[in-house]
């Protein structure tokens, strides 16, 4: 999956279109990502020690990995990621729109 905890996204399809967060967290195994402010539902709870309220909550639901972009940090638009590997082994993400290296947080 080309999107990581910490990028910022932008929906690009469903109610929450054009909303631009950062990634909260990846679910690799569904192909899902939690986008902060994005997809919000309604949770109820129980009164607890950590929540002696209770009530009612809202929090960010998962939403399909299609339904995101990643958006470029050098050019602030969104892009799609190719992938290019170096001597060592490993591999950096590149944004297709500008080719520059994306960075992780």
């Amino acid at each position: 999956m080309d999107i990581r905890k910490g990028d910022t996204v932008e929906v690009i399809s469903g109610n929450d279109k054009g909303h631009r967060a950062p990634v909260l967290s990846v679910l690799r195994d569904r192909q899902r990502v939690i986008v902060e402010g994005v997809n919000m539902r309604k949770h109820h709870t129980r009164p607890s020690a950590r929540d002696p309220q209770g009530g009612i909550m809202e929090r960010e639901a998962p939403i399909h990995v299609s339904n995101v972009m990643l958006v470029c940090p050098q050019t602030d638009k969104k892009t799609r990621v190719r992938h290019r590997r170096l001597e060592d082994g490993g591999s950096v993400r590149i944004s297709a729109r500008s080719g520059e290296m994306i960075d992780t947080q």
